[in-house]
């Protein structure tokens, strides 16, 4: 068979064209895959993370990630929203503190739109976790922990909650420090992203990108009301630990040396003639406690606890913490240039004086008994009313000459001079009608009455729909 050179060579080219081209396009579908493969994993994760309204009477810490939704007439109440995420199919989720703090009304929407209400059942206020219960009826999808501890700078993260009460949102960035002090507590152990968190997302998830939780997002730093590329998360670690104590304990239950201990700066250890500044400085050792029984002193200098050398002062005092109760841990001091090993042996914080510092606050309810008429005064409407009040002609209704204060009616706005139209189904013109109408509600065992008002004052034209509460003890 004769040989052809020139033939032959292009062949050879046509080859290494084609090798070239499956080169080039192989990160492309590999990007590809990687992207899906992303999407796949962000949607596999949204039934698991809810959004939580709440109504209360107090105004959380503006550098918090809660947001503001809307403001009773009668400037009292506050909504906010913030998320949360599911960590039991019985219904326990995650959230903040601040976010439910002197909440008396706890609403969660899960992923599918269900509205189901919450129940506060354990809190931390140092620690900034709370536990919410809702009874959904069926198993809800839980998250998986990941490991904070195993972050680093730089490693890729995504944060899934409800920014401004937009409804549920994904952001992504990376890990852009660790162990942050926001001056929160003594136990500050914050990451810091650059994944966009905003009002609202305060108690949200904070997924590496095996879709783990990492952190619970709690705050943003910004000298404005809105993210400008500081976002504080709790990290799993320290969440973990509070959440399984809450739940076994009903409260932290934390590790107790008693003493009070601070960070060595640069200038004590000068003052110390050390070399570089490191350890924790005992400032205070309280009488009869662990650290006291163990004999250490003022001016003791510790360098380790156990086996691990804590960074700072709020380093050791998490290792305190997370200490089981009846364990034995040798300290290492620095006492008089002399270096010496302490064993102390860890006892349960005093639990009276723990609450003092964490126990959460109790929720402004309303009244504990609701009047039947739900706080309302009632009048029939006169003929000469009509026309001040906006009435058309064949419109039925029954004036609300005044609102008793405190009352659930008064908290959701109602004010002297609206008009009621209708409740439940039916339009009302007598307030024997509306009582009748309320009394029914209730044998039906509602929580809810629902009414159309015609506002005496008016945003937007028309009358609009209203629910009080009937339940009693809730307000």
């Amino acid at each position: 068979m004769p040989h052809h050179p020139a033939r032959a060579y292009r062949v050879l080219q046509m080859l290494a064209v084609a090798l070239i081209a499956l080169t080039c396009s192989a990160p492309r579908v590999l990007a590809e895959d990687a992207t899906a493969s992303r999407s796949e994993l962000i949607r596999s994760l949204l039934p698991t993370v809810v959004n939580i309204a709440v109504r209360k009477d107090v105004v959380t810490k503006v550098n918090t990630a809660s947001a503001v939704a809307s403001t009773a007439n009668s400037g009292e109440v506050k909504a906010y929203v913030g998320s949360g995420f599911v960590i039991d199919p019985s219904g326990l989720i995650v959230t903040n503190y601040h976010v439910v703090e002197n909440a008396f009304e706890i609403t969660v929407t899960l992923s599918d739109g269900t509205l189901l209400p919450g129940k506060l059942v354990h809190a931390s206020r140092l620690a900034d976790l709370a536990i919410v219960q809702v009874q959904a009826g069926y198993p809800l999808k839980p998250v998986q922990w990941g490991d904070s501890n195993k972050l680093r700078v730089g490693d890729q993260v995504f944060a899934i909650g409800n920014p401004l009460g937009l409804g549920t949102s994904v952001t992504g960035g990376i890990v852009s420090g660790l162990n942050r002090d926001a001056e929160e507590s003594p136990y500050d152990d914050f990451i810091q992203t650059d994944a966009a968190i905003n009002h609202g997302n305060s108690g949200g998830p904070l997924f590496d990108m095996e879709g783990k939780v990492v952190g619970v997002d709690s705050a943003m730093v910004s000298p404005t009301e809105s993210f400008s590329g500081l976002g504080l998360a709790i990290p799993s670690a320290d969440a973990r630990f509070v959440i399984d104590r809450l739940i076994k304990y009903g409260w932290i239950r934390p590790g107790w040396v008693g003493v009070k201990v601070q960070q060595v700066t640069r200038e004590i250890a000068e003052a110390m003639g050390q070399s570089q500044p490191v350890g924790s400085l005992v400032s205070w050792v309280l009488p009869d406690s662990p650290g006291s029984k163990a004999g250490l002193a003022i001016g003791d200098l510790i360098l380790k606890y156990g086996d691990d050398t804590p960074t700072d002062e709020r380093a050791l005092l998490r290792d305190i913490g997370q200490t089981d109760v009846g364990t034995t841990v040798n300290l290492t001091v620095l006492r008089g240039g002399q270096q010496r090993t302490i064993p102390v042996t860890v006892e349960a914080w005093p639990r009276k004086r723990w609450e003092e510092r964490d126990a959460p606050t109790a929720a402004v309810e309303p009244d504990a008994k609701i009047p039947p008429n739900l706080g309302l005064t009632l009048a029939s409407i006169q003929k000469a009313q009509r026309a001040k009040l906006n009435l058309e002609d064949g419109v039925e209704g029954v004036l609300i000459t005044s609102v008793k204060a405190g009352s659930d009616a008064a908290r959701r706005g109602a004010v002297a001079g609206d008009v009621i139209l209708r409740v439940q189904d039916k339009p009302v013109s007598t307030p024997a009608e509306v009582q009748n109408a309320i009394t029914a509600a209730r044998e039906d065992k509602r929580l809810f009455v629902l009414m159309l008002v015609l506002p005496k004052v008016q945003t937007l034209p028309g009358p609009r729909w209203v629910t009080l509460r009937l339940k009693e003890g809730v307000g």
